[in-house]
């Protein structure tokens, strides 16, 4: 599958196996607490032309994205949400129930298991059953490597349609994204900026003055080049339109390489080196 094939005509977008679109470009908002910081993160990103959100459960601050979306006024129809199910709790169901009403809103776009707490398959049928009451348009999973995704694929009776990690150059799980691909999941690129610290590689900073643009620019436009969706984080309105600005321009073949040699994971088919969650 080459990248023509996987995004919108405009260059913005990528479009799902399921037939639904998901753009290249969101906001996310993991760290940013409840309350007006992120209200105006979502707000100001929605009024630059943002038009994906990601929030989750485990957040604890789908009520400001909800008003931000609500004080921006974006039509919610236009507006990619996200949220994620918190695997500590037992119903996927009645957890995304909680999650829209947080939100304000009667659906979210894309609802994902947020890690595989309890083992990758046991909270598939209450996502697949959000998916048919229509409480989500689309499900995936986050943090899964392959093993975990093979195991849920061969159970699944609606396969996930994302699967959202760590990535960046510095995390070029090569090896997972081949995976993915292969079996027709979108990996989503969280921590692109590797929450920062990537911006200050000299190696991204040299591609970037030759572009005449940003380290933050070049490291997302990394992952726009393969229609890999993005979610960056900031809460400061220059850095948002900073970001937004990357269909503008094009990496070179040679940009691309030198970036990838970066990779400080081997290309691992796991989704983290360490999960975190077991302790």
């Amino acid at each position: 599958m080459t990248f023509t094939d996987m995004v919108t005509e405009d260059g913005t977008a990528r479009v799902l196996v399921d037939g639904n679109e998901i753009p290249l470009l969101g906001l996310g908002v993991w760290q940013v607490p409840d309350g007006r910081e992120c209200v105006d993160a979502v707000r100001w990103a929605l009024e630059l032309g943002y038009r994906h959100i990601d929030t989750a459960q485990a957040y604890g601050n789908e009520e400001s994205v909800g008003q931000g979306l609500r004080e921006s006024g974006v039509p919610r129809e236009d507006v990619f949400i996200t949220t994620k199910f918190f695997p500590s709790r037992q119903d996927p169901v009645e957890e995304i129930e909680r999650s829209l009403r947080r939100l304000g809103v009667d659906y979210v776009d894309l609802y994902i298991v947020h890690w595989p707490a309890g083992g990758p398959t046991w909270a598939w049928p209450g996502m697949e059953q959000a998916r048919k009451l229509g409480h989500a348009r689309s499900i995936g999973v986050s943090n899964f490597g392959t093993d975990e995704l093979q195991q849920l694929l061969a159970v699944a009776a609606v396969p996930p349609v994302v699967d959202q990690v760590q990535f960046s150059p510095y995390e070029y799980r090569k090896a997972l994204l081949e995976s993915c691909r292969g079996s027709g999941i979108a990996l989503e690129a969280y921590s692109p900026l590797g929450t920062g610290r990537h911006l200050r590689s000299e190696t991204v900073a040299q591609i970037a003055q030759r572009h005449g643009r940003t380290p933050a620019q070049v490291l997302l436009r990394w992952c726009i080049e393969r229609g890999i969706p993005a979610i960056p984080k900031s809460t400061h309105r220059e850095r948002l339109a900073e970001n937004a600005q990357l269909f503008d321009f094009a990496l070179s073949v040679e940009d691309i390489a030198t970036l990838d040699a970066l990779d400080r994971t081997g290309g691992a088919d796991r989704a983290l080196e360490h999960k975190w969650w077991r302790g």
